[in-house]
């Protein structure tokens, strides 16, 4: 393992965030802030609670895993479109740096980002409402895992995308939709019996509902089923990875 090469790729693409503050952190919270806001003052008055929990607390999972998905793809998608786009990815193929050490430096700094950003969300959500986080332990589980889960996304994006226009196809017609309609803002028990068993086809459901669990013991399913799906991505996009770097897809064209 060529330790120093993953350290200089993670440490250029953390250095990239420091670069971008109002961009890569204060940009995400205050939009984040702004969405619980809104939804909390103009839902909040009309739902007082969701199983127990006030309305508020309740959309506050919703709200970190909302920013956790776009950012985690955002950042990823950017981290190795870059390299593609300056053509300074031929140097980094030429470099005795194998494929692992360069996803473990671009996933492994793109997660970093994406962990703290949630972090800090957490944390200014506490500001607004109070919070209880049952389970702490499995919460940053689900934390690490979706990050890391959702930046394997975005690096095969980055590797996908000719263009600056369609590294934000994914993030806004798909990742985005899936969240908003994956229960971040309510309970797919409050949708009527024929939309949850549609919910349930949004595997954006599964990674909410385990995060939820986390906070407040409650879930839309269970939450076995929710560790399950979550590695389940986790391992297709990590397959995915391989795969292109066995074949260059992308990468040397």
């Amino acid at each position: 393992m060529n330790h120093h090469a993953v350290r200089a790729i993670y440490g250029f693409e953390m250095a990239r965030t420091r670069r971008t503050l109002m961009q890569s952190v204060i940009s995400p919270v205050v939009s984040t802030s702004l969405y619980f806001v809104v939804f909390g003052a103009a839902i909040g008055s009309r739902i007082q609670s969701v199983g127990g929990v006030s309305y508020g607390a309740f959309i506050v999972p919703g709200l970190i895993m909302l920013s956790l998905l776009t950012q985690s793809v955002s950042n990823a998608s950017f981290g190795i479109y870059f390299p593609r786009f300056s053509g300074t990815i031929y140097e980094l193929l030429s470099a005795p740096v194998s494929p692992l050490e360069t996803v473990l430096g671009y996933v492994g700094a793109a997660a970093t980002k994406s962990i703290i950003l949630g972090l800090i969300i957490l944390a200014t959500a506490a500001l607004f409402v109070p919070l209880q986080i049952l389970h702490p332990v499995w919460m940053l589980v689900f934390l690490v895992l979706t990050a890391l889960t959702f930046s394997l996304v975005g690096f095969i994006i980055g590797l996908w995308a000719d263009g600056f226009e369609k590294l934000q196809v994914v993030p806004l017609l798909i990742i985005t939709p899936l969240t908003f309609l994956g229960g971040s803002f309510y309970s797919i028990d409050m949708l009527p019996s024929a939309w949850q068993k549609v919910a349930l086809l949004n595997p954006v459901v599964y990674l909410v509902s385990g995060f939820r669990w986390s906070f407040y013991g409650q879930a839309d399913v269970a939450v076995g089923i929710s560790v399950s799906v979550t590695m389940l991505f986790l391992l297709v996009s990590l397959a995915i990875v391989v795969w292109i770097f066995r074949t260059g897809w992308r990468l040397k064209a």
